[in-house]
């Protein structure tokens, strides 16, 4: 320095010592100093940008090799998306649900792939112009075109570039099951950045593409691209080994006609699937039905059918895959059971009664009641239960014609029709109720000795058809009691409706051991409406 430059120098604030309490004086700093300095922190950079040409070559030679890989990948990738549109045309329901992935995985890929190439024309027209040709950058060695096309405020494509990778990423890993492979991929699409100091707090977009080389940014997206085929390729050769690995390996196939019903009425519609069934010899399947695990020699399932009706056999079978998943499926078959029946009718027993509910049983062998209907001509037939109807003829002397049809595979078939007489009720007969030595209800009609007090007892009489095959009630209006005195005269007494009178219980009273009266003229009403005077005598014998 020269005597000037020491004259003009200021003296400078004293600072203190670390730990020693002691002031050191800084030495001051000439203008002269600070320019020499500053040029050499600028000779410093200008070293440090002094790329080699070498260098920069070495990166196109790496770009070079990165295209051709990708380039081939790109191929093999191609090849496999025309294998699954041919196996999609010939077999859409087995090859379906992976083609659709397919074509989502070749979506996303294509994406992230033609995005990080429109990134690598927008660093070299940067770089060398809106004529820079990606095959041949002039300023390979320019730091500021990645940084502009990345990083810029406002325009900058590296956060989106960012977001896409880990969106990619995440959705690519989720196809693969391979734990090596997804390492890989995962590798391939770190997006974190390296804990070293050079590093010095940037994030991932500043990591990669701050003041790098235009030939080393290109460089590093053709790497990208060259990862997304890699990916690509990884998942196409998963789906397409899953479609195979979803079989059932078989080793057997048989004929088999299976018939939607055993039973067809004439004049109905038998139909059946014929089907060829493969199956798989070396393992036996696990079937359950109704929830529970079944064991069937050779699949034959049988069962003992105690009551009719309608029934279904429902359960799934559940066999190994190729891949060892399990593959379930349900099954489901309807059948009926039908009571054993025979039809015996007689020519003169054929007849229904006018005015009365006639119980009708209707059954047509093979076909369960609930698919069978009747009509009736000539009356009316009512519903009363599965298989059994109420038929009330309307006209004595007029035939009632019933027809009966079930519902088949045909649709409504006629079964048959059947014609009944119809004739009037027959008369009931008059009787005594009165209880037994057990308390049980009886009736007392006649032809031998009725105690005293069990006619004591008794308030009055009814009437009724009960001959074995009808057991139908009449409601009596009147009645008349005829006693005989000693000189053999007839004595009648009304009763009060179809109870006996004051007076005849009475005379009842008076009547000595042996001594027989009569009941006549018994009015009754039937079902039918009509009234009608019996036209038999009940003798009481008095015991």
């Amino acid at each position: 320095m020269d005597s000037n430059e020491t004259q003009n120098q200021q003296p400078q604030p004293q600072a203190t010592g670390r730990g020693t309490g002691q002031h050191v004086q800084r030495r001051p700093v000439s203008p002269r100093q600070k320019m020499i300095n500053l040029m050499y922190i600028v000779l410093l950079a200008m070293l440090a940008l002094n790329i080699s040409p070498d260098v920069l070559n070495g990166f196109t030679l790496v770009e070079n090799g990165l295209s051709r890989s990708t380039q081939n990948a790109t191929e093999q990738n191609r090849s496999l998306y025309e294998n699954f549109e041919e196996q999609m045309k010939a077999n859409p329901a087995k090859v379906g649900e992976w083609y659709e992935k397919a074509v989502s995985v070749q979506a996303m890929s294509d994406s992230l792939y033609n995005f990080a190439q429109a990134l690598k024309q927008s660093i070299v027209r940067e770089a060398d112009g809106r004529d820079g040709d990606l095959e041949n950058i002039r300023n390979k060695e320019d730091l500021e075109a990645a940084s502009q096309v990345m990083l810029a405020p406002g325009r900058g494509q590296g956060d989106r570039l960012y977001r896409q990778i880990v969106d990619y990423r995440t959705r690519i890993l989720a196809m693969v099951d391979d734990p090596v492979q997804r390492s890989i991929i995962s590798s391939n699409f770190s997006t974190e950045v390296p804990k070293k100091q050079q590093a010095m707090g940037k994030n991932w977009v500043e990591y990669m593409f701050e003041s790098t080389p235009a030939a080393a940014a290109t460089t590093l997206l053709t790497k990208l691209q060259s990862d997304v085929r890699y990916a690509e390729g990884e998942v196409l050769h998963t789906l397409a080994k899953n479609i195979d690995l979803k079989d059932v390996r078989v080793n057997q196939l048989n004929a088999y006609v299976v018939p939607n019903a055993q039973t067809i009425v004439q004049g109905g519609k038998f139909s059946a699937r014929i089907i060829m069934a493969a199956v798989d010899t070396t393992q036996q399947p696990r079937i359950y039905i109704g929830g529970r695990p079944v064991s069937l020699r050779n699949g034959l399932y049988e069962t003992v059918c105690g009551s009719v009706g309608d029934f279904t056999l429902a359960g799934h079978i559940e066999m190994a895959d190729a891949s060892g998943s399990t593959v379930r499926r349900e099954f489901q078959q309807k059948y009926s059971v039908v009571a054993p029946s025979a039809t015996v009718s007689a020519d003169m027993m054929n007849v229904l009664y006018a005015g009365y509910d006639n119980p009708v049983s209707v059954s047509v062998p093979g076909i369960p009641s609930n698919r069978i209907s009747a009509a009736m001509t000539g009356g009316t037939l009512q519903a009363n239960g599965p298989g059994k109807y109420i038929a009330r003829p309307a006209k004595i002397g007029e035939n009632a014609v019933i027809t009966i049809t079930s519902q088949t595979e045909a649709g409504q078939q006629k079964m048959g029709a059947f014609s009944f007489r119809v004739r009037k009720l027959p008369d009931p007969t008059a009787y005594i109720p009165f209880s037994d030595e057990k308390g049980n209800p009886a009736k007392y009609i006649g032809g031998r000795a009725f105690p005293k007090s069990t006619l004591l007892a008794a308030d009055g009489i009814g009437a009724a058809i009960d001959d074995g095959l009808l057991n139908i009630a009449f409601r009596v209006i009147s009645f008349e009691t005829v006693f005989f005195d000693n000189m053999g005269n007839a004595i009648p007494e009304v009763s009060n409706g179809d109870k006996f009178s004051e007076r005849q219980k009475e005379i009842f009273r008076k009547l000595t051991r042996g001594r027989r009266f009569y009941i006549n003229r018994v009015s009754a009403v039937g079902p039918d409406g009509t009234t009608r005077t019996l036209p038999q005598s009940l003798e009481v014998i008095v015991r």
